[in-house]
């Protein structure tokens, strides 16, 4: 229960995956700073890991905004000394900017949904692979790791209930952006990782629990989830990729999906 102990982590978002993350990541003994645009949902997470004994901080920001990405990341470091590990998970479906099938997307919900999606993921990026290449090696000889939100619907889409382009275009320029920034960082001792879960029960996935049809197709495509995956399924690779047990891991995509990218199953159940 302390494969993070002494490490400080930042985690985007503070529901959903973020939150389940950052409670495991806080019980295997790191410091867990939170940033969220959500002020209360940052200040409940952290109060959470505190009340049951961890340490934690929190700061709300923009992720879409240069300048408040910086300063965010500037807090955690001032407060806490330095940064092991990032698990970048803010995002959201873009939805409502209107994305969708290409042929109907519009060039401002394409641009949003990616600004929400990619770039934010970037912008943190920066500032947090600065800090660590500033910073003296751990105990390990590393000097962080960092975790991208990326999804199985990019590289094992199901179009009859998830056709939002915009979405998949993001997450899916996420896996290069991984092995780019792995290959990149690897002398300065920095690995890069993505994690990629099936349909997961977070708010976000709402419009997907609330659909029998999708449910069913869910408990058919990922069936070690049952049907929809828990967060604590991801919050545990969120782990094993922020410590040292895959101290030698990077480059790598992860898909934590019940199942999902490898089950060849119709929309329809079988007759």
């Amino acid at each position: 229960m302390n494969r993070l102990a002494d490490r400080v982590c930042l985690v985007t978002g503070s529901t959903g995956i973020a939150a389940a993350a950052s409670e495991r990541l806080a019980r295997e003994g790191a410091v867990v700073f939170v940033v969220s645009r959500t002020e209360s949902h940052a200040r409940t997470l952290a109060d959470r890991i505190e009340a049951e004994g961890g340490t934690a901080g929190w700061t709300t920001a923009d992720l879409t905004d240069e300048a408040a990405v910086g300063a965010a990341v500037a807090a955690c470091v001032e407060r806490f000394g330095r940064l092991d590990g990032l698990f970048s998970v803010a995002g959201g479906s873009g939805r409502r900017f209107g994305d969708g099938p290409i042929h109907s997307v519009t060039r401002d919900a394409w641009d949003r949904t990616l600004e929400l999606n990619l770039t934010t993921q970037a912008l943190v990026c920066r500032s947090v692979v600065a800090r660590m290449r500033d910073q003296e090696p751990n105990g390990s000889g590393t000097r962080g790791s960092v975790l991208l939100m990326g999804s199985v619907t990019t590289s094992d889409p199901a179009p009859e209930f998830f056709a939002t382009h915009a979405y998949a275009a993001a997450k899916g320029a996420l896996t290069a952006l991984m092995t780019t920034m792995a290959a990149a960082y690897l002398p300065d001792r920095i690995r890069v990782n993505v994690v990629a879960p099936g349909l997961t029960a977070t708010p976000m996935a709402r419009r997907a629990a609330e659909d029998p049809d999708i449910r069913a197709y869910a408990a058919r495509k990922q069936p070690l989830a049952g049907e929809m995956m828990d967060p604590d399924e991801v919050a545990h690779a969120a782990v094993f990729f922020l410590s040292d047990e895959s101290r030698a891991v990077t480059g790598q995509l992860l898909k934590v999906d019940g199942g999902w990218s490898i089950a060849s199953v119709s929309p329809e159940p079988p007759g």
